[in-house]
């Protein structure tokens, strides 16, 4: 485990301790009332399949079924349906490449990382979990060894803009996010609506990583 700090030990001394968009905001607020239970998209191939449960800002969104149609078959009514106020709007909003996509949604749940990355009780067991899971992103990474250095940042630097944690990690932005995401589903990062922060069970992952790196010497 010393070895697998140390490799970010740039960012520890820089930083001293100083303590797949598919839906509008305003959609998925109306898939959790059950008021959205479609939605359109033009894709030169379909991007989730049919039983796929999205990650969302209002929890789980699970896709009913995808049928391929054209832009006439689409009604007033369907346009209601996916959260429109009328069909105009609804066209203007689709892609003149690739094809036409019906989509059935339904709200699923609530996000389970919700949960886990409120739960800041960390065993031994899940201590060391995090420990290997992160160390399994970093073993297959192109980029080398990226997660402790990336949750530094963003414990130093919340809600700060994606491209900006980009330029301060020497990182691509799109990159970034999509592998944030990854430590997002591990419970130890939040998405805001601008930037990020560290969980509390992130928090609380971090220290203990401190205390047993500084034992550890």
């Amino acid at each position: 485990m010393k070895a697998w700090v140390e490799t970010h030990a740039f960012f520890m001394v820089v930083f001293p301790d100083i303590r797949m968009v598919l839906f509008k905001q305003a959609h998925l607020k109306g898939i959790k009332e059950g008021k959205v239970d479609l939605a359109f998209r033009t894709w030169k191939k379909p991007t989730v399949k049919e039983g796929s449960i999205i990650n969302t800002s209002i929890g789980q969104v699970r896709v009913v079924f995808i049928k391929k149609v054209t832009k006439e078959d689409i009604a007033e009514a369907d346009a209601k349906r996916a959260g429109f106020s009328n069909l105009d709007g609804l066209l203007s909003s689709l892609s003149r490449d690739g094809d036409t996509f019906r989509i059935k949604v339904t709200f699923h749940q609530e996000d389970p990382r919700i949960k886990l990355r409120n739960n800041d009780l960390l065993s031994d067991d899940d201590f060391n979990e995090i420990v290997n899971k992160l160390k399994r992103l970093d073993r297959y990474s192109k980029q080398g060894n990226w997660t402790l250095s990336v949750c530094k940042v963003i414990q130093l630097n919340p809600k700060l803009r994606a491209v900006d944690l980009a330029k301060i990690t020497g990182r691509e932005k799109e990159w970034l996010k999509t592998n944030i995401r990854k430590l997002k589903n591990l419970g130890l990062t939040i998405s805001h609506e601008v930037g990020y922060s560290l969980s509390p069970r992130g928090k609380v992952f971090l220290e203990r990583l401190e205390e047993k790196t500084i034992k550890s010497k």
